[in-house]
Parts: C-alpha cells; sequence; structure tokens
C-alpha cells in the first residue's frame, strides 16, 4: 500500500507545480492537511485563491467519511494521548482499509502506528519528488488529478472479492452515489454518504439486527 502511495504523491506534487504553486507546496500539505482527496482539491482552492469559508466547507463534505470510520477503527489498542491524537490524525482511507481487515485483528496499537507514520511518510517523500520532478518537466501532463480516484475503485474491487457471498452492500453503495448524483449533484459525497448510511440501517433492521457489512 506504501508503495502504491508513491506514483499517487508523484502526481499530486506534479499538479502542485504545475498549476503554479511553489514545490514546498507539495510538502505542506501532505504533512499538515494530509488528506488526499482533498489535498488534489486544495491544489485548485489554493491556485484560486479561494475564501477560507469554502476552503472550510470543501474539506468538511470531502472529508465527512472519516466519522463513519471513526466507528469501527480499532482506536483503543493504541495507548498514550499523543499516540491517539496522531493515529486519530493519520486515519486515512488506506490506514482504514489496513487496519480493520480480518489479518489486522490481532495488531498491536504499536504496529498500527508504525503503519500510519509509513504512510504518512510514502505520501510526504511522493508528493515532494514529485513537485520536484514537476518543477523541470517543460509542460502539463493530463489525468494527474484522477489518480486517487484510481486507487479507491482498486480499494472498493478489492473490498467486494473479499466479500462475494454480500454483494446487497456494493449495490447500495452504487445506488446511493448514483441517487444523490442525479438529486444532488452539488452535495454528491455528503448525500451519497447519508443514503448509504439510511439504507446500512435499514438493511440491518430488515435482518433482525444482525451486523451489516458497512
Amino acid at each position: 500500500m506504501g508503495l502504491g502511495l508513491i506514483p499517487l504523491g508523484l502526481a499530486l506534487g506534479m499538479l502542485i507545480t504545475q498549476t503554479g504553486l511553489p514545490w514546498w507546496c507539495a510538502s505542506l500539505f501532505t504533512a499538515v492537511v494530509y488528506a488526499g482527496s482533498f489535498e488534489f482539491m486544495l491544489v485548485g482552492l489554493a491556485a484560486a485563491a479561494a475564501p477560507l469559508a469554502t476552503v472550510a466547507l470543501t474539506a468538511l463534505l470531502v472529508n465527512v467519511r472519516h466519522i463513519f470510520y471513526a466507528l469501527s477503527f480499532p482506536l483503543h489498542r493504541v495507548n498514550g494521548r499523543l499516540a491517539k491524537g496522531y493515529s486519530t490524525f493519520a486515519l486515512t482511507d488506506e490506514a482504514y482499509a489496513l487496519a480493520t481487515g480480518a489479518q489486522a485483528r490481532s495488531w498491536s496499537g504499536a504496529r498500527m502506528l508504525w503503519l500510519q507514520g509509513l504512510l504518512h511518510l510514502y505520501w510526504v517523500g511522493g508528493a515532494t519528488a514529485g513537485a520536484l520532478l514537476g518543477s523541470l518537466l517543460p509542460g502539463s501532463v493530463a489525468g494527474l488529478d484522477f489518480a486517487l480516484t484510481a486507487l479507491f475503485t482498486v480499494l472498493a474491487l478489492d473490498a467486494v472479492g473479499e466479500r462475494r457471498r454480500d454483494l446487497s452492500t456494493p449495490v447500495l453503495a452504487l445506488l446511493s452515489a448514483l441517487v444523490a448524483r442525479l438529486l444532488f449533484p452539488g452535495e454528491l459525497l455528503l448525500a451519497a454518504f447519508a443514503l448509504f448510511t439510511a439504507a446500512l440501517l435499514m438493511q440491518r433492521r430488515a435482518r433482525g439486527g444482525s451486523t451489516c457489512h458497512a
């Protein structure tokens, strides 16, 4: 997973410099913001000098999914306020996918922190290298902002492959996204998550309170 973040970081770094921002913005964004999908959007917002209120609202809508992540992320294994604080800050899609899988049920808090720290390091290093490389290229490279979407697609396909017996959950997710796209195109992510959560709750109730696979 860490090696997979390197080309994504390279894409983000190159996008930052080709947008006209200085190379060190790549290191700053990835180290302090550390929210991959939002960072790709932040590049355009920063280049357009968007108001802070717009940036804050965009960050909320894009990262609201972490509220749902926190419900099942094993933060209780991490000891110490500082360690818990960093683990909360470094809760990314990739870290969640790895730390909540069946193979991670026996992992210690220290191993989870190492996992999150290394993923963070891969992300910062890849973006910094990409920014330095992008500043040397004479032209622009199309499609760099799609790199993270491609990774999410792969993660989703892997999740579906692990749960072939329960195809209802991915179908509900797809339908929620389509309905949100049709009815709430301006608030697609937030609407899709709200619809998906409601659908999962109804699914769980229909199954008599059995555990749903979110």
